[in-house]
């Protein structure tokens, strides 16, 4: 406990160091920036780009599942209140919520926004494939992150590796069709290492943080050290495990098992603590509008996290942690 104690302290202090600003210690964040439609929320850089983004990202699945007007909603609220990272998968309702953000977001904002997405492709030719047919979606001929989705393990990684998946990667970057290329997955650690033993190209990576990770299959002890060490942007997810902390045994929905949230912890605990960390932004999946406000509302209030608040939520969920409230990893 005290090793992982001190680790997770030095860990979290690293925070400091993608702050936009000079001089600040840990438990503080940059004032807010501005641009054409508002005030931002504060920003983080996002590991060797030169890029600064916005702490909370827009999930795109979950605007892919929602109806047309209240994606709309929700992406209006996301831009009023000052999210500018927004997300998405080829994979995601098989190319909807692509198309969805290419005509409701795309072609007034394209211009004001980070946008990301993602493609399954196990082999070259497929993932040349997704590539335009996103780009077509999207409604536009540039993405600022294109990832590698969701390796599941090290046999997962060299069969992408050795179809020539990841030199895909690297042409749609040389062609500038993607500005930056990344990789992510949320099944177990060792396919992130094997990713970043197998290559130094990426310059994103999506993973799961929250308060359950760090006791089970930790990708906050086992990944984002080596992430922060080679200068690769961080992309959280799962702060609520996916549903998970709400009784849930599959992708994005609430269920009747044992709650984390509201039982053991509040939902602004438990995004708190992934911010604490040295994470570039959190990708969120909200359900509705409502549910995005009340986490912009969180980002626009967070002044960081110390050290003894953080082993606290994590020994209260100590207990839950591993398949049962993080059923995605295996």
């Amino acid at each position: 406990m005290i090793d992982r104690r001190a680790f997770l302290k030095s860990l979290a202090g690293l925070t400091t160091g993608i702050l936009l600003s000079s001089g600040v210690s840990e438990g503080q964040e940059v004032q807010p920036s501005t641009d054409r439609l508002g005030t931002l929320l504060p920003l983080r850089k996002l590991g060797r780009t030169d890029e600064s983004v916005t702490i909370l990202g827009l999930g795109g699945w979950h605007i892919g599942e929602m109806d047309e007007k209240e994606a709309q909603k929700t992406l209006d609220v996301a831009l009023k209140g000052g999210v500018r990272f927004f997300d998405s998968a080829q994979s995601y309702q098989n190319g909807g919520s692509e198309t969805r953000l290419g005509k409701l977001l795309i072609p007034k904002y394209r211009d004001d926004i980070f946008l990301m997405t993602k493609t399954t492709a196990r082999d070259a030719k497929t993932a040349r494939k997704h590539l335009e047919g996103s780009l077509k979606r999207l409604n536009t001929d540039q993405v600022d992150l294109w990832q590698v989705h969701a390796v599941r393990n090290p046999e997962d990684v060299n069969e992408r590796v050795e179809n020539g998946v990841f030199d895909v990667m690297t042409e749609a970057k040389e062609s500038g069709k993607a500005r930056y290329i990344g990789f992510t997955g949320h099944t177990s650690p060792s396919a992130h290492q094997r990713v970043l033993n197998k290559s130094d190209i990426f310059d994103a990576c999506q993973l799961p943080v929250n308060i359950a990770d760090v006791s089970y299959e930790s990708f906050i002890e086992g990944i984002i050290p080596s992430l922060v060490e080679r200068n690769i942007g961080v992309i959280g997810m799962k702060s609520l495990a996916n549903g998970g902390f709400f009784g849930g045994t599959r992708h994005g929905k609430h269920g009747p098992e044992p709650r984390v949230v509201p039982n053991r912890v509040s939902i602004e605990e438990a995004i708190r603590f992934v911010w604490s960390f040295p994470i570039s932004t959190l990708v969120t999946g909200p359900d509705n509008a409502e549910q995005l406000q009340e986490k912009i509302d969180i980002a626009k209030n967070f002044s960081g996290m110390q050290q003894k608040e953080r082993e606290e939520l994590i020994e209260k969920v100590a207990d839950m942690a591993g398949t049962t409230v993080e059923f995605y990893k295996a």
